[in-house]
């Protein structure tokens, strides 16, 4: 029988996570589906936006959503995020673009092993530290080098804008608490957290699993936002604030969408999640995770503990109940 509606697309048909608009803030407008488009209704008009483009499509308060529009983002493989005014509070996400555990079986393997937990973390702090040796450092030690990283990053900002700058200080349940350049960094940070969130659920690995943040259900968002922030959110942030804006959760978006998308952040954050997460266990290069035959196969199978695995969907009863 002939399922009705319009087929979804084939997982080689797909736009390679990477190769995606990294996100779209929607809010206050009726969300539907034109075809292969999403379509956002408010009282100035239509805006269509390709399906098959979107990384991660950003809800904010005011905003319906249909059953049409969200199986079209389900069919090729966007994630929409339910997120509040602003866009600086997450709320919840949608489908995995991903067909296979592989991602996160390597995570949950990583994280629950204390070395190579530490192994991990080690290797994220050292891509913020690349001329300088981590490999002996301790957790403590590598947490002390960041601090003093990023409030080095937060002076040299503010001498280059003018900005008069005394600490990271907000409040997540008020945005409007903080003054101007700590409501432009709680903008910023929540445009990087959406994008990276919806790159690792769409690879498919777990938000949750973190190796030098843990205990939140967004512990691994953090640990790959903050690998940069110093070359992405800190600087636009205060460039928001030197301007004078008026607005600054929507001009502070804008300005990090257009530096996202200048800096390539999707294929980079991409290559190097997968980098951290499976680099331990291979001798050569990665393989493109949508040429990669174990990352993109979709076959349930059963795990048995003393060899391969089994054809799932089979009957392994023998003839005597026991």
């Amino acid at each position: 029988m002939k399922v009705p509606g319009v087929p979804p697309a084939e997982l080689a048909e797909l736009n390679r996570a990477q190769d995606r608009l990294s996100f779209v803030y929607l809010e206050r407008c009726v969300i539907h589906r034109d075809s292969n488009a999403i379509t956002a209704t408010d009282e100035k008009g239509v805006v269509h936006i390709p399906g098959a483009t979107l990384g991660v499509l950003m809800l904010g308060p005011g905003t319906s959503i249909t059953q049409q529009a969200m199986m079209l983002l389900a069919d090729n493989g966007a994630t929409a995020v339910w997120v509040g005014e602003q866009g600086v509070r997450y709320y919840a996400h949608g489908r995995s673009l991903a067909r296979s555990s592989r991602l996160i079986v390597a995570q949950a393997a990583a994280v629950s092993h204390r070395d190579r937990r530490l192994d991990v973390a080690r290797a994220m702090y050292r891509m913020r530290f690349p001329d300088e040796g981590t490999h002996n450092l301790t957790m403590q030690q590598l947490r002390g080098k960041e601090g003093a990283r990023v409030r080095r990053c937060y002076r040299e900002h503010a001498a280059r804008t003018g900005i008069v700058w005394t600490n990271r200080d907000y409040n997540p349940d008020d945005f409007g608490s903080g003054d101007p350049v700590n409501q432009a960094l709680s903008a910023a940070h929540a445009c990087l957290y959406g994008i990276v969130h919806a790159v690792i659920v769409a690879i498919g690995a777990s938000p949750a699993l973190g190796f030098v943040h843990t205990g939140h259900e967004r512990s691994f968002v953090y640990d790959i936002a903050d690998l940069y922030k110093a070359e992405i959110t800190i600087p636009v942030a205060f460039d928001i604030a030197a301007s004078g804006s008026t607005d600054l959760g929507a001009d502070t978006r804008r300005a990090v969408r257009d530096r996202v998308t200048d800096g390539a952040l999707l294929d980079r954050c991409v290559r190097d999640i997968r980098n951290l997460l499976l680099r331990p266990a291979c001798s050569g290069p990665i393989d493109d995770e949508w040429t990669d035959g174990e990352a993109t196969d979709s076959t349930v199978r059963l795990w048995d503990a003393d060899g391969p695995d089994l054809v799932a969907g089979r009957n392994y009863g023998s003839e005597v109940d026991f």
